[in-house]
């Protein structure tokens, strides 16, 4: 049987992605006692984030050669800007958050560097950048996701739950699949330095993530504040 490129993948990428589950904020959205600030900064973060992972949807759409690609990305984007979005909004709305303010939410360094590494890699190379560019936060997240939901409560919390109801179900898992075929599509037949390229982003963008984890643990925005009037 041949191996799957993202055979090739989770070796690389496992270590990493268990470290989340060991991280401070993961484990405490799975067991529950997460501060909620810390929560509220991810919520806002990863909204922006949302947006511009959108934007790499909808450019994987314009990259794509054939019709079933173009409407896989297609689908991505509508399930994120709806199904994943909606989450984020509902949790701004027990926090008293407007939908437009969540919009305006200032971009964290991390947020902005991970995003604008994403952006970067898809605009350099075709339709396969894209695709490594999305795959570790969809593929990540269900993972995530499914791992918690086997820990005890965390499905029924009263405030987590949803998080962990949502990464794990079976509409995100579909989500996460489709990325998982279109790269192992994308890989097949293609040379191993293009591979070790396509390898390559889907380890950074894990670290990443990671990093993005540890910027809502610690509620970080920039390393150096500077007040607005001195800019």
């Amino acid at each position: 049987m041949q191996q799957l490129f993202t055979d090739r993948l989770w070796k690389k990428v496992e270590p990493i992605w268990k470290s989340y589950l060991e991280h401070p904020f993961v484990k405490g959205l799975g067991e529950g006692w997460l501060d909620k600030e810390k929560f509220k900064h991810w919520m806002k973060q990863d909204y922006v984030y949302l947006i511009e992972y959108s934007r790499l949807f909808a450019l994987g759409s314009a990259k794509a050669h054939d019709l079933s690609t173009m409407t896989t990305f297609a689908n991505l984007l509508h399930g994120t800007l709806h199904m994943e979005m909606d989450l984020h909004r509902n949790y701004a709305s027990k926090f008293r958050i407007t939908a437009d303010e969540l919009e305006e939410t200032e971009a964290a360094a991390t947020t902005t560097a991970y995003t604008s590494y994403m952006l970067n890699v898809a605009q350099q190379g075709g339709i396969e950048n894209t695709v490594a560019a999305v795959l570790a936060c969809a593929w990540s997240y269900n993972y995530i996701g499914k791992a918690l939901a086997a820990w005890p409560n965390a499905l029924e919390h009263e405030f987590y739950g949803n998080w962990v109801q949502m990464y794990s179900s079976e509409d995100f898992t579909a989500l996460a699949n489709d990325c998982i075929d279109l790269i192992n599509t994308i890989a097949e037949d293609k040379p191993e330095h293009e591979l070790a390229i396509l390898e390559d982003i889907v380890v950074k963008t894990s670290y990443f993530e990671y990093m993005f984890w540890d910027m809502a643990e610690h509620q970080a925005m920039w390393p150096v504040p500077v007040a607005a009037q001195n800019l």
